[in-house]
């Protein structure tokens, strides 16, 4: 089979490996879509960060060179040893929640899975989904009804990162996006499903402050600098606190991993509000002060717990769409060339890229990209 797989950083290639054999409690998939996340971008511009390279992972027991990408689904073309019965079987597609868990540890045993002490994902410390075949942990697969398409569950992975942030940010009635990549536009999206009455989004790219307005956000603030546009305005904040009133909003979700929109979204949230870090950035600062004084928080949110079954609820029942986002689909030996670098360079119109290994035929996303 072809695979993509990292062997260090730039250095990721389309290669041919032996189809992978399931072992005790585990599924191979027929990859339908993997996506290519902003961690994998991180991994292939300057890792490894989580990839492992000396050790194996204790929860993969894999190393580098490995697979790399962990938004995928599929359908279950064998089962190993001792799959329980009420797990996927041969020929069911399923959605893939990447977490590796032990089961054992404090926070697995408090159903804070996504903290596990061997936190991590497959994609990243095993091998992921960016090849005609995966294997995965049996609990991993959660099968689809019938009347969920694989397209939607194509994009259950990061609409699960927004849909957790969403439930850190607590009982909230206005919010902030603050960088509307693919985890920022679903926070937008599943933020106008919950019903949260005023949903601010903020960007430097008017293209996806014109997609935030379609997916539901009710006011748009644009973020680029007027002295300069190519850089992120330092009164963006204010901006926003002006659209949402005197007082500011709930919560804001920093979805970039920059320190202006760390500063942003401070500037943006009312005393007492909350801020939501979702995007990656090796180092933050903040005034300390002002934070004591206005009485706001700030709390983070890695990856997700238990989000898959509302998401396939809300496809099934609610009518919920998140292609949107998805802009262009691509042929897994060109994921390199017009996946990794295209998003790297940002240089297009992309927001959301995907493989799709074994080129299925007829799927329509909601921007019209078919394959």
């Amino acid at each position: 089979m072809k695979a993509v797989v990292w062997y260090g950083p730039r250095d990721v290639r389309v290669t041919e490996r032996a189809v992978p054999v399931p072992g005790p409690h585990e599924v191979l998939l027929q990859v339908a879509y993997c996506g290519i996340c902003g961690s994998d971008l991180h991994e292939y511009a300057d890792g490894p960060h989580a990839i492992p390279t000396r050790a194996s992972h204790p929860a993969s027991g894999a190393r580098a060179p490995l697979v790399l990408g962990h938004e995928f689904c599929g359908t279950v073309a064998a089962v190993g040893d001792g799959v329980a019965a009420d797990s996927p079987a041969t020929g069911d597609r399923v959605a893939v929640e990447p977490h590796y868990r032990c089961g054992t540890c404090p926070r697995c045993r408090a159903g804070e899975y996504n903290i596990c002490r061997h936190f991590g994902f497959a994609g990243l410390v095993g091998d992921g989904g960016p090849a005609e075949y995966a294997v995965v942990q049996s609990y991993m697969a959660h099968r689809l009804p019938p009347d969920v398409p694989l397209e939607q569950a194509a994009l259950f992975e990061p609409a699960s990162v927004a849909l957790h942030a969403l439930r850190r940010a607590g009982d909230v009635r206005s919010v902030a996006v603050v960088g509307l990549e693919p985890v920022g536009l679903l926070t937008v999206l599943l933020a106008a499903r919950r019903g949260i009455r005023r949903i601010i989004a903020a960007d430097v790219r008017p293209d996806r402050l014109a997609l935030a307005g379609r997916l539901g956000a009710t006011d748009l603030a644009d973020a680029r600098d007027a002295a300069d546009p190519r850089r992120p305005d330092p009164r963006a904040g204010e901006r926003i606190r002006r659209l949402a009133g005197a007082e500011g909003v709930d919560a804001a979700f920093e979805a970039v991993g920059s320190q202006s929109a760390l500063d942003a979204c401070l500037a943006a949230t009312r005393r007492g509000g909350r801020t939501v870090l979702i995007g990656l950035a090796p180092r933050l600062a903040f005034d300390a002060l002002a934070l004591v004084n206005n009485e706001q928080s700030i709390v983070a949110g890695v990856g997700y717990r238990d989000t898959y079954p509302e998401l396939i609820r809300l496809v099934r029942e609610g009518g919920l769409d998140l292609t949107p986002v998805v802009t262009s689909v691509v042929p897994l030996e060109a994921v390199v060339e017009r996946g990794f670098a295209a998003l790297l360079e940002r240089a297009g119109t992309d927001i959301k890229i995907l493989a799709a290994p074994g080129r299925p035929r007829g799927a329509v996303f909601g921007r019209g990209v078919a394959e």
